[in-house]
């Protein structure tokens, strides 16, 4: 059976000040109990070949005695249907405000429960694509065409800088300086208090686009020009032709569905501590169908290259790796604990350390300003972490 963490009253796990030793070294934690790991993946524009620990010893073990979950593996075109479906939707829902000019409550009502709900959706069927999981490694162009149609709705150019930092995250997932969706400590230090984190979740889209440029940026492509020059036209389009008010409907709607929105608990429960020394938790519940699976975090991990249509068979095929995991079934309920209880907030991430074992692969990993600015707040001797998140400062 699963542990639900949506009972959990209070999180059980403790936090320790870490040593933060010399720059590129992390404080160490266990993503299953005894396991450190570390994440080495190549890849070029189009294609992800991943190969971490502990997902590569986890995967060959699960495909040993499993052999057929790697027919599940490979692109599902059947997304872009999907995605078709929502963006239509939105065009439909932003010309009803173009003609029917609601009152400011009205349309404020609209933009959370309508624009925000299908744009978050949208921001995950976007990174469904990402993956290349819409028409596979071999048609990157595709892909790229068909994130660039998913993005229109949300007005904001998202969708080519997403997938070129999104792969820094399978590949450093808990690296201070190179997972850009782990919170910049100054996050921690400034939003530690219950308000302050709910600014926080209001300031999260913003904070998630930028923290990117700050950790580890990188030399802007010609497809993310090429999104922006599409945005823009799409947005000034919707602009001459159905007015403010509607663009402000796609606009806002991204902001409120990206940031103090009922979906937005799966970013945190996926990589934030709730229980044990779990560095990803999954997500099971109601929710599921409008984030495309991606409550199936850990299975996700597992095998990033299976589509979301075909994760929840992973879990069914091998219950035995997934059964016995903590996981979350309410969104709500995570946002709640997030907010309220002292042991969370953005400073209860998971921190990934060095392998010893491998040591290359951190030598290649970014270094900077994070390290070096917060290198000063030294914790336990030895570096001997159990369990941690991001230090308390």
């Amino acid at each position: 059976m699963h542990r639900n963490l949506s009972v959990v009253s209070k999180p059980t796990f403790e936090f320790q000040r870490s040593a933060m030793g010399k720059p590129g070294r992390i404080p160490g934690l266990t993503f299953f109990k005894g396991v450190t790991y570390a994440f080495r993946i190549t890849h070029d524009e189009d294609e992800w070949v991943y190969d971490e620990e502990p997902h590569t010893k986890r995967r060959q073990e699960i495909l040993s005695k499993y052999p057929q979950i790697k027919t599940l593996m490979g692109p599902d075109p059947r997304v872009a249907l999907y995605i078709t479906a929502e963006v239509i939707f939105q065009v439909f829902m932003a010309t009803l405000i173009s003609v029917y000019q609601p009152n400011w409550f009205v349309w404020l009502v609209l933009t959370y429960a309508v624009s925000g709900t299908v744009n978050h959706s949208l921001g995950c069927a976007i990174h469904e694509v990402g993956h290349n999981l819409a028409f596979g490694h071999k048609y990157g162009t595709a892909n790229r065409v068909l994130s660039l149609f998913c993005n229109l709705p949300m007005a904001v150019p998202l969708a080519i800088s997403y997938k070129k930092y999104h792969q820094a995250h399978h590949r450093w997932l808990g690296h201070e300086d190179a997972d850009a969706d782990m919170p910049l400590r100054i996050e921690a230090k400034l939003f530690s208090h219950p308000i302050c984190r709910f600014v926080w979740l209001c300031l999260h889209p913003l904070l998630y686009a930028f923290r990117p440029f700050i950790k580890q940026p990188r030399p802007i492509t010609v497809w993310e020009l090429v999104n922006f020059l599409v945005q823009i036209v799409f947005d000034l389009v919707v602009l001459r032709f159905l007015g403010f008010q509607a663009l402000a409907y796609l606009g806002v709607g991204t902001l409120l569905g990206l940031g103090p929105h009922p979906m937005t608990g799966h970013f945190i429960s996926e990589h934030y501590l709730f229980a044990d020394q779990q560095a990803t938790h999954s997500y099971y519940g109601w929710w599921n169908p409008l984030i495309y699976n991606l409550g199936y975090h850990v299975e996700h991990h597992d095998f990033p290259y299976i589509p979301f249509t075909r994760l929840p068979l992973l879990t069914k095929i091998a219950p035995e790796y997934y059964a016995h995991l903590p996981y979350h079934s309410s969104l709500c309920k995570v946002l709640w604990d997030f907010l309220l209880y002292p042991e969370n907030g953005p400073q209860a991430h998971c921190v990934n350390s060095e392998d010893l074992s491998k040591p290359e692969l951190y030598a290649n990993a970014p270094k900077g300003l994070i390290l070096d600015y917060y290198k000063s707040h030294n914790g336990t001797a030895n570096g001997d972490i159990k369990k941690t998140g991001i230090p308390k400062i």
